[in-house]
């Protein structure tokens, strides 16, 4: 059986500055190569009432109506619009990068 790399090895060898870092580049490269982790943690985070359609459409690396046709069809219904100011600045700030990626 082949040995487990443990954070701190990755730290020790001068690759990266803490093990938070580690764990978060390997959770990057981890989302990056299934995508449809992404998705399903979006769909948590939305359940869990953490995060607005906007932004779960954001972290699952979809367009908000694909998104809400997503939620719809886990019997998920969508909650609109933000029920704070803050949600309604972070649903703007959402929907700016996916309209800014759009164009990309």
């Amino acid at each position: 059986m082949m040995e487990a790399w443990k954070t701190k090895d990755f730290v020790s060898a001068g690759l990266y500055e803490d093990e938070r870092a580690v764990v978060q580049d390997a959770m990057r490269a981890l989302l990056s190569e299934r995508p449809q982790l992404r998705l399903e943690l979006a769909i948590h985070r939305y359940r869990s009432e953490e995060i607005s359609l906007a932004k779960a459409a954001a972290l699952a690396g979809v367009s908000w109506e694909r998104m809400r046709e997503i939620l719809l069809s886990r019997g998920v219904q969508p909650r609109l619009g933000p029920e704070t100011k803050e949600e309604a600045y972070e649903e703007i700030r959402a929907m700016e990068r996916i309209v800014h990626e759009d164009a990309g």
